[in-house]
């Protein structure tokens, strides 16, 4: 119902109620308002047709047409801020500047300002136009993306200010470096505010990160050719084979090159290190151990906490903290577990894993207050730490109860969010980054009685992703209905009975894999809610004996359920029952689940097996789904739950074969 009195309170008029896992859908054309809501432009099929030639047109820099195309668009067309954006995108480089300000002050506050506002600083950037630059960046000097960030440094290293300790705080990931972070770096190395040491430091980051370009463009700062940075990235071989050099810059090539052979032949990596350590300094020696020790880390290879003894004394990356860390835990040395991680930076340290990690070790020296003041911060329901927090101070997850309905008003405001709009109507073109910037834009600043009412409207328009994270933003109403959906439960509890497969852990599957988006597909073919691969389908589909299986029936919802959750059981089935080991092998494969198994000389705490998993994806994506499965299994049995207990201990494999290729 429409309000005249703007500030007068909403009449508390619930909506009907919609089950879980089966969103009502509006009619064509509608977005799940009340009837007293306003109606979106209706846009003719012809204009966004146009408007998707237009998309291309502009991603090409195909300026003529990008014009001949936006000229056919009515001014009101739903998506006018895009077109404006569209015809300044392939001429950005030399737009006049007072024709960029017009269009930004137009669209002020919208997503797609912020995004022209970006591309614009970048050219900016380029062109050392730092008053324009500086004038236009506002917060995104300081929260925008890297190279901006680099950008925005660079301009105060122009003007003569000393940038060096936040340029030194900003710049650990080289991957995304760009032009801006290599043009910061040179002009920190030219004026003197970046030492030598601070230069090695970038050399060494961007071979352990597997970097060329920032690898190269740092070794000709240090004077070193650029081919010899090239082979030590890619070729480590050919670098080793030159010897360690006689200068220091020369020596922390050969250990980046070091580095690199570890991780792929830890043997070789070994050898060399100790044929040439006496021609290092202890310093040198211990960034080299440390190198290997990270490879055997990874590798989960016995011999990597000796590498790490011998590494003491290197300034160690957050990545290589982390691994010394994980290590630790698996040789439960409870001492070092502590004392790496009070050594990590304050931002590794208040992560929930590592908080939760140190009240561990805590504990195992006597000193349980201190622990479970630790586990207090970060004790909650929903996630991997914070749950296995929760247990730690005696509490098991148990759903909360249901939150206040959503009512008509509160939906009503929901709908007339113009972002939320365009979200939508990005929705309905397939077009799914833009429209989840849009959404994320429009949920800026909402209550979370608002948050619950915008994620009610994703339910109503079937996007059930948006509605997870969503309600996912709430800190105090949790309404475990949009944040754990069961749709298609008509399908799936039956072929979860027949399998005898726990559902609460098939749902917490699906909601990492593919967060209920039916058309989801992966970069890698991946299809489906469950993201089955075309050959896993093939595979899976003869064992079962669905005849002529082509992949295209993987879009098929009952098909996709039936192949996936077979798959599931093939897995737990191979893996004794563990659905942690089943796990990651759902999403790394089951070879490598065995690799990780097979390091193993003893039984194993789940959660350390889970933390120790050598791939950050795969990592996060078990604790993920072991969280979500926890949460499902409250909802679905209605009484407490242990996701310690659903861990349980990892165990070597004791005998026979796998029935998995």
């Amino acid at each position: 119902m429409a309000q005249e009195d703007p500030d007068a309170p909403a009449p508390d008029v619930a909506l009907p109620p919609i089950p879980a896992g089966a969103p009502s859908v509006p009619g064509a054309g509608t977005v799940g308002v009340p009837a007293a809501g306003p109606a979106l432009v209706a846009d003719s099929r012809a204009d966004d047709d146009n408007f998707m030639l237009l998309r291309e047109a502009a991603r090409q820099n195909d300026g003529a047409r990008v014009n001949a195309l936006a000229s056919r668009l009515p001014s009101n067309y739903s998506l006018a801020s895009y077109v404006d954006y569209y015809r300044l995108k392939p001429r950005l480089s030399d737009a006049i500047q007072d024709e960029v300000l017009q269009v930004l002050r137009r669209h002020d506050g919208t997503a797609v300002a912020e995004q022209l506002r970006t591309e614009w600083l970048m050219e900016l950037g380029k062109r050392r136009e730092w008053n324009t630059f500086e004038r236009e960046a506002g917060a995104l000097a300081g929260a925008g993306s890297l190279q901006v960030r680099c950008y925005a440094l660079l301009a105060r290293a122009e003007r003569g200010e000393r940038v060096a300790d936040e340029a030194r705080a900003l710049l650990k990931t080289p991957a995304g470096y760009g032009d801006a972070c290599a043009a910061l770096i040179a002009q920190l190395a030219g004026n003197g505010q970046f030492t030598q040491a601070d230069l090695l430091w970038q050399l060494r980051i961007a071979g352990l990160d597997n970097t060329t370009g920032p690898a190269r463009r740092v070794a000709v700062l240090l004077g070193l050719p650029e081919t010899r940075a090239v082979q030590a990235v890619d070729m480590p071989a050919v670098a080793l084979a030159r010897g360690i050099g006689t200068t220091r810059a020369e020596r922390e090539l050969y250990l980046v090159a070091l580095g690199r052979m570890a991780r792929t032949t830890l043997k070789l990596a070994v050898a060399s290190l100790e044929k040439n350590a006496p021609q290092l300094s202890s310093e040198e020696r211990a960034i080299g151990w440390a190198s290997v020790a990270l490879a055997a880390s990874i590798a989960l290879a016995p011999e990597a906490h000796g590498y790490w003894d011998r590494a003491r004394g290197a300034t160690l990356t957050e990545f290589q903290m982390q691994w010394k860390t994980r290590m630790a835990l698996r040789r439960g040395d409870w001492k070092e577990v502590r004392t790496t991680i009070e050594a990590m930076p304050p931002n590794l340290r208040a992560d929930s894993t590592w908080i939760y990690w140190l009240g561990r070790a805590l504990q195992a020296e006597g000193r349980t207050q201190e622990a479970r003041a630790l586990w207090q911060g970060i004790a909650a329901q929903t996630t991997f730490y914070t749950q296995l927090a929760h247990e730690e101070l005696g509490r098991q997850v148990v759903a909360p109860p249901p939150v206040a309905p959503i009512t008509a008003p509160e939906l009503s405001q929901a709908t007339n969010n113009p972002s939320l709009q365009r979200a939508l109507k990005f929705y309905r073109l397939s077009l799914r980054a833009e429209g989840n910037r849009e959404w994320n834009w429009g949920l800026r600043g909402l209550s979370e009685r608002q948050l619950l009412a915008a994620a009610e409207l994703a339910r109503r328009n079937e996007h059930l992703d948006r509605m997870v994270e969503t309600s996912l933003r709430t800190r105090t109403e949790l309404s475990y209905d949009q944040r754990f959906p069961a749709p298609h439960l008509e399908v799936l509890k039956p072929t979860a009975q027949g399998l005898s497969l726990d559902k609460a852990w098939v749902y917490g599957l699906i909601r990492q894999e593919s967060r209920f988006i039916r058309d989801a597909r992966s970069g890698v073919g991946a299809s489906g809610l469950m993201q089955v691969m075309p050959a896993t389908g093939k595979w899976v589909a003869a064992k079962i004996g669905l005849n002529n299986f082509v992949h295209t029936m993987l879009t098929d919802l009952h098909t996709n359920i039936t192949l996936g959750a077979n798959y599931m059981n093939m897995v737990l089935e191979n893996f004794e029952g563990s659905q942690v080991l089943a796990t990651a092998a759902y999403n790394a494969g089951p070879g490598r689940s065995r690799t990780w198994r097979g390091r193993l000389d003893a039984p194993m705490e789940g959660a350390i097996f889970v933390e120790s998993i050598p791939f950050t994806e795969t990592r996060g994506y078990v604790r993920n789904v072991m969280a979500n499965a926890t949460n499902y299994a409250s909802i679905f049995e209605g009484k407490p739950q242990s996701l310690k207990a659903r861990l349980g201990t990892v165990s070597p494999r004791q005998s026979g074969g796998s029935v998995l290729d």
